[in-house]
């Protein structure tokens, strides 16, 4: 059970994480005029995106770190308990 789940956590993050990353270099090569959109004075969509990925892997590590103390850490006792 406690392999299944992490499994299927880790896969499904993996995935988006993967997507998120590759949309910058993709993006930027394919719709450079979509990553040139001034915002803020000097400050461009791309820069921006490129920041919020370092805010999705912090993200991503709290939110794992949240659910790997909650839930695989309660399987992980279980299963040493079984095997005592």
């Amino acid at each position: 059970e406690l392999h299944h789940k992490k499994t299927v956590f880790l896969f499904g993050w993996w995935i988006f994480s993967t997507v998120y990353y590759f949309l910058l270099p993709i993006g930027a090569a394919y719709t450079p005029g979509l990553f040139k959109i001034k915002i803020i004075g000097a400050i461009n969509f791309g820069y921006l995106f490129a920041l919020s990925q370092f805010f999705v892997s912090w993200a991503l590590a709290i939110y794992y770190a949240h659910v790997a103390n909650k839930d695989f850490d309660r399987l992980t006792r279980e299963l040493v308990d079984e095997l005592k």
